[in-house]
């Protein structure tokens, strides 16, 4: 795998990530304006990030993230035919 696939992967994890601890935080301090404008913030980029990885590379997954594509995942080149 490529670098530049790597570098994507790692930055969608971390994003990924930070919004799972923002919205747990959000369950016990739901007024904290912040937290709700820093949850919107990388929510925003993860969705980003996952709409550049799926134009390059496919799909992540085959649910849940863009229904235009449902079942284009299909389509994708295999994990062993992209070595």
């Amino acid at each position: 795998m490529d670098q530049e696939r790597l570098s994507l992967l790692k930055k969608i994890g971390e994003a990924r990530f930070t919004c799972v601890e923002l919205n747990l935080y959000l369950d016990t301090h739901p007024d904290d304006l912040a937290a709700r404008a820093d949850f919107n913030s990388y929510s925003d980029k993860l969705q980003a990030l996952l709409d550049t990885y799926a134009t390059t590379y496919g799909p992540l997954l085959n649910f849940g993230q863009n229904s235009l594509d449902a079942g284009s995942w299909v389509r994708s080149p295999w994990p062993w035919e992209n070595m």
